[in-house]
């Protein structure tokens, strides 16, 4: 009589999940290029940054059109030349500029965070890098209609330009970046509510109060004379 061995064992199946791919272009955004690695204020850098958008773009066209007329023998002016109260280049590129960050961001954070399993990890400053330049756009870009419009190029002060009657100096910059930084931190209504959206609507919309709250102190301390 033949001993009973048992039946052999089914072959286990694991559930091996495939490791969730790293969102390395939303990282990319959401850090701010990396800014947002920094061990400490992170939020600070990510706001240098905005800073740096506000002034960029004078710069390169300033140097590229310069450039252009000196390579082709051309008139260096004719940028500025073509610049009138109803087409305003520089407006315009700071609007488009704040509207891709604006998007870009939400994107990117709400990946991020999603990746990092965080709400609002401190590593995503892009947040930050959009209030700031809405601060900047919004608090020198809204004129003060009762004063008459500087003529940009003689203010030997200026740093940028957000649109073609509001050149920036150290003072609008150094204004708007401490009050974006206080409104930041303090989030007063709504900003505090704003991060309960979903995704990254909830991590960028309290900025972006936190810059239209930083950006009247600038238009109003402008208005004042600053």
């Amino acid at each position: 009589m033949t001993a009973k061995t048992d039946p052999p064992a089914a072959p286990s199946i694991e559930n091996h999940s495939a490791p969730e791919r790293k969102p390395r272009l939303a990282i990319f955004v959401a850090t701010a290029a990396g800014l947002g690695y920094f061990p400490k204020a992170p939020g600070t850098f990510g706001s240098l940054a905005g800073l740096l958008l506000a002034v960029a773009p004078m710069w390169i066209l300033f140097y590229t059109v310069s450039l252009y007329a000196w390579v082709h023998g051309g008139d260096a002016g004719i940028f500025w030349h073509a610049s009138s109260w109803w087409q305003d280049p520089f407006c315009q590129i700071h609007i488009a500029l704040a509207i891709l960050i604006a998007l870009f961001g939400t994107w990117a954070a709400g990946n991020a965070a999603n990746f990092w399993n965080q709400d609002d990890p401190q590593r995503v400053v892009i947040d930050e890098v959009s209030g700031q330049q809405l601060t900047l756009l919004l608090g020198c870009g809204v004129p003060i209609w009762w004063r008459a419009a500087p003529d940009a190029w003689a203010d030997h002060n200026a740093l940028g330009l957000i649109n073609w009657h509001s050149p920036l100096n150290w003072k609008y910059l150094l204004l708007g970046f401490l009050l974006f930084r206080l409104f930041d931190i303090w989030k007063p209504t709504p900003a505090r509510q704003a991060e309960s959206l979903p995704g990254g609507w909830g991590i960028m919309a309290d900025d972006w109060i936190a810059g239209i709250y930083a950006a009247l102190g600038l238009w109003l301390a402008r208005a004042a004379g600053l």
